[in-house]
C-alpha cells in the first residue's frame, strides 16, 4: 500500500490503492469498496459484520462520523451514491479487510482469506 496525505478521487475500475483513504491516521476500506471487491452486495456484507461483530475489535473495524463520511464521498467521485445514505460506512484496516474475508462465502472472498 502506498501511503496517501489526503484522500484521492478514483474514478470506477481503478486499481485498489486509489481506493484506500488515510482517516484517523490509518489506510482503510469502506464497506461499500470490499464488497464490490469480495463480490457481495454492501447490504450483504453489513449483515455478516454485525452477525459476527466480536471478531471486529476497534483496530480492525470503526464507523465514520458524519463529517468524515462528507469528507470522503467530496473527495471520491466513486462513493457519491453514500451522500444521501442515512447509515454511515464502516472503515476497515487491512486486518479488518481480511477478516471481512474470512466471515464471507463469495468465491473471491474464500480465494483472499486463503
Amino acid at each position: 500500500m502506498v501511503g496517501k496525505k489526503s484522500v484521492k478521487t478514483s474514478p470506477p475500475g481503478t486499481p485498489i490503492d486509489d481506493r484506500i483513504p488515510l482517516l484517523r491516521g490509518q489506510k482503510v476500506m469502506l464497506d461499500a469498496d470490499l464488497a464490490e471487491l469480495y463480490g457481495v452486495p454492501t447490504k450483504r456484507l453489513n449483515e455478516q459484520i454485525k452477525r459476527n461483530v466480536a471478531r471486529f475489535p476497534a483496530d480492525f473495524m470503526f464507523r465514520l462520523s458524519a463529517k468524515e463520511k462528507t469528507e470522503v464521498v467530496a473527495n471520491c467521485d466513486h462513493l457519491a451514491k453514500l451522500k444521501f445514505s442515512p447509515v454511515l460506512p464502516h472503515a476497515f484496516t487491512e486486518h479488518g479487510a481480511l477478516m471481512v474475508a474470512t466471515i464471507l462465502n463469495s468465491p473471491r472472498a474464500v480465494d483472499t482469506s486463503v
